[in-house]
């Protein structure tokens, strides 16, 4: 097993005449958030769709956990969960049943306490046995993380995981996914939006035209332009601020 939860060098993939990846180089370290950043058609899902085995490269090679994604398939899976950009619930279950019918379908022994412990986890308890439809967007996004929790994977991919979710429902998804690295799990998450990448990584990669052009820390992705020279800066508060004061969410 490498030391790296998931390695890729070289990895190529066109469709037809399009070049989507040209030769993408990565290693995420197990246990940390490491953030895809790329504008739409940057090739960020197409990269998860490859390292969850869902489609096949041209070239290079990637490994899972260890588990060659081509040829060991069967062990990536086991490895990994796939959380995309739209919440997979089934709507006329209940948040319970959702997490109950995942359990059943991977095996595993009391589906029940399986799903209490997840919705006490994800802060659903209360609307355990409402249909999901009733669900706001952030709950059912965290319904959506939480299913794909079950069996403990220790890699999870998260594509794109706040796209049209309103400000509050998207900082409840950051604290999910603060809680999951805390936990050791190993998080790729792509995203288009900034902030996001500056709250959630431990590492930054920036995928451009098929190609990573920088992978590093916060830090250290600042310290490839000059700093602003200011003589004095009045704090303004942000959009963020008022918002959350306005509505009484302040404390989080």
């Amino acid at each position: 097993m490498t030391a790296a939860a998931i390695d890729v060098a070289g990895l190529e993939k066109s469709f037809g005449d399009v070049k989507v990846l040209r030769g993408i180089d990565v290693a995420v370290a197990r246990g940390t958030v490491f953030a895809l950043l790329g504008a739409n058609g940057a090739g960020k899902t197409t990269l998860v769709r490859i390292l969850s085995t869902l489609l096949a490269p041209d070239a290079g090679t990637a490994s899972i956990h260890g588990f060659d994604v081509v040829r060991e398939a069967g062990d990536v899976r086991e490895s990994i969960s796939l959380t995309g950009q739209f919440a997979a619930v089934d709507d006329v279950l209940t948040g319970r049943e959702n997490l109950v019918l995942v359990a059943r379908l991977r095996h595993l022994k009391n589906p029940g306490a399986i799903a209490a412990e997840l919705l006490a986890r994800f802060a659903l308890t209360e609307a355990a046995d409402r249909k999901a439809a009733t669900y706001s967007g952030g709950m059912r996004r965290r319904l959506d993380i939480a299913m794909s929790l079950i069996g403990d994977p220790p890699i999870i991919f998260l594509d794109e995981p706040t796209t049209g979710l309103d400000p509050q429902a998207r900082l409840d998804v950051w604290q999910t996914v603060k809680d999951l690295a805390g936990a050791g799990t190993t998080v790729l998450l792509t995203t288009q939006y900034l902030d996001e990448a500056e709250h959630l990584a431990d590492r930054i990669a920036i995928l451009h035209d098929g190609r990573i052009i920088q992978d590093g820390t916060l830090e250290e992705l600042r310290r490839l332009l000059p700093p602003a020279e200011v003589e004095y800066v009045q704090k303004q508060p942000s959009l963020e601020d008022v918002f959350l004061a306005l509505t009484g969410k302040a404390d989080r």
